[in-house]
């Protein structure tokens, strides 16, 4: 049985369901991106999709759906989405592992998700933060909290790791619960369909 759940874990599914998936996925992120600009939230919501696609897909599909995302951003909007890519792609394939793992069965655990999410997020992000943007992240929130620990001489990658951390808890959090409320809003005859990822 276990050998059965890690391949199930691991499996690399490209059915035609998983492919219709990743512009799908693509959309929602940018809905949720463009609803985060639109209200002036201290949020990103851009990886609601990138997590939906891990849950019911796996962590390859929910991968590729991130790091897609990116570079359609990058060639569009803004190049330094590039760099993000890596960022997008290791929150793909947290969700898929850890959806795999029963972490989408309640809310108690899809809020643990979204934290281990966070996590590895900001671990991914703070060097492209520190090469890119002398270690802020663009969030009024999180910048402010690095300015502060920056004027009271933390160390640059810590106070960068805060700053990310402080804006990635409360938006990965947000993004990893509303991807588990689309999902359990999902009829069975579309899940099952990935049930064999």
């Amino acid at each position: 049985m276990r050998n059965n759940q890690k391949k199930n874990l691991w499996s690399f599914n490209f059915s035609t369901m998983a492919l219709v998936l990743i512009p799908v996925s693509i959309g929602i992120n940018y809905v949720g991106k463009l609803f985060a600009q639109t209200l002036r939230l201290p949020l990103w919501l851009d990886s609601i999709g990138t997590i939906l696609a891990g849950i019911l897909a796996g962590p390859w599909i929910g991968a590729i759906s991130g790091g897609i995302n990116n570079v359609i951003y990058g060639l569009t909007i803004s190049p330094v989405s590039f760099a993000y890519g890596i960022t997008s792609v290791a929150i793909g394939i947290t969700a898929g592992v850890m959806a795999r793992m029963g972490f989408v069965k309640n809310m108690k655990r899809a809020v643990i998700m979204g934290v281990v999410i966070a996590v590895v997020s900001t671990i991914v992000s703070t060097p492209i933060n520190i090469i890119f943007w002398g270690g802020q992240t663009g969030n009024i929130w999180g910048d402010a909290l690095f300015g502060i620990l920056r004027s009271a001489n933390w160390p640059v990658w810590l106070a960068s790791g805060l700053d990310e951390l402080a804006v990635d808890l409360p938006d990965k959090i947000a993004t990893t619960i509303i991807a588990y409320i689309i999902y359990k809003g999902l009829p069975k005859r579309i899940t099952v369909l990935f049930e064999e990822s």
